[in-house]
């Protein structure tokens, strides 16, 4: 992994607007609004322990990615608006100006970017709820396989993680879209309990990471395990 940038150190792809506004809270809550309105009108979600959200303050959702609806879904089923570390290749066209104006993150995953690192960090220093795939990108979405980003955040920021498992969104394809799952069909979130990442010590060093890495992954994987086992999936 390559080294983690420091708040205020100044990067090539750092802009001094970019730098400036940090990512929309309001933009945030009516994109909630949409992924409410589209996820049940499309589908049928249903949401297991979102009572174990914290109503406040920072917050990272960690999230496994089997299909492109994961995250959408989540923005529509979680209890607080989310601002997701989206990959920058989804910020193409007309999309790329909404999903700015709805508080998403764009990151190029191919080099630290430093930019949507201090954003993802001012979300969390301002109390807001950051989504990551911790996967980097969308697979199995078992979790087998975290980067190092997830735990840097948590290390940085102090924030409590939640793990969320969407389940059954790769289950079937849908008649008139294929892509997607078939319209009405039950998507499963299953949200876990909170949990502090690290030992407490507050060290970031790359020691630290390598071991917060392998102690996320089990909590995570243990909830996936948990909440199939719930669903039934």
């Amino acid at each position: 992994m390559r080294r983690h940038p420091r708040r205020g150190e100044a990067g090539r792809q750092v802009t001094p607007s970019a730098a400036a506004s940090p990512p929309s809270r309001r933009g945030a809550e009516a994109g909630r609004r949409i992924g409410v309105g589209l996820m049940y009108g499309l589908w049928r979600p249903r949401v297991l322990g979102a009572w174990r959200v914290p109503a406040s303050g920072p917050l990272i959702l960690a999230v496994n990615h089997a299909h492109n609806i994961d995250g959408p879904m989540l923005m529509g089923t979680a209890p607080r608006p989310v601002h997701f570390l989206i990959k920058k290749e989804a910020f193409v066209g007309p999309l790329g100006p909404f999903l700015r104006g709805i508080g998403q993150l764009e990151v190029d995953r191919t080099s630290t970017d430093r930019t949507a690192v201090t954003r993802a960090l001012d979300v969390l220093e301002n109390g807001g709820a950051l989504g990551i795939f911790p996967e980097g990108t969308r697979g199995e979405g078992d979790f087998a396989s975290l980067r190092a980003g997830l735990a840097y955040f948590a290390l940085r920021s102090g924030a409590p993680i939640v793990p969320v498992a969407v389940l059954g969104s790769t289950e079937r394809r849908g008649r008139l879209i294929r892509a997607l799952p078939p319209l009405r069909s039950r998507v499963d979130v299953v949200f876990g309990d909170p949990f502090v990442a690290g030992d407490g010590s507050g060290r970031r060093t790359r020691t630290a990471l390598d071991d917060a890495t392998v102690g996320i992954q089990k909590r995570l994987s243990d909830h996936l395990k948990n909440a199939r086992r719930l669903t039934g999936r």
